[in-house]
């Protein structure tokens, strides 16, 4: 199966913040950048069959957004795994509950998807920057293990596109 992680993109800043964390949404620079990066995500010719997202509101809406632009509006599920905290354990039963696809791409948050990608390809440090996506051949969904194909940063998402026209 081929993995993509996506980070949520450009959120309110949690500091500034006064409600609940949960519900902190992308800025609206955010939405826009995120919108521009669904797009270029073509460029990917990623196969996905499902979307998941964290239930928190950012991701939600980092989700929505790639559903759009791919036309996976119908395939898009939250997943209470995706919140704060994910790891390994959560890793290991979402990719044996999507055993069946091909592809998947999960939104969620930091450092968890540092962490969860850097364990998964046998370590290294990976960072994931607001709206950073990566790609993980899952070689072993039971104890998951994999081979890392690509870390983009949203600026070298731009340069891949700009290379593409």
């Amino acid at each position: 199966m081929k993995l993509n992680f996506l980070r949520h993109g450009l959120a309110a800043d949690r500091e500034l913040w006064e409600g609940d964390d949960f519900d902190r949404p992308l800025t609206d620079e955010g939405i826009l950048r995120m919108q521009k990066q669904a797009k270029q995500m073509e460029c990917l010719n990623l196969k996905l069959g499902k979307i998941l997202s964290s239930p928190l509101k950012r991701a939600r809406q980092t989700a929505q957004i790639v559903a759009e632009q791919f036309g996976l509006a119908d395939s898009l599920f939250e997943d209470q795994r995706l919140s704060p905290g994910f790891g390994i354990p959560e890793l290991a039963q979402i990719l044996q509950d999507h055993a069946a696809l091909d592809a998947l791409i999960v939104v969620g948050h930091e450092p968890d998807f540092s962490e969860v990608v850097s364990r998964l390809i046998g370590g290294g440090r990976i960072v994931f920057k607001k709206g950073g996506l990566a790609q993980v051949d899952v070689l072993d969904p039971i104890i998951p293990s994999g081979k890392l194909n690509w870390l983009f940063t949203p600026k070298s998402m731009d340069r891949l596109a700009m290379k593409g026209k």
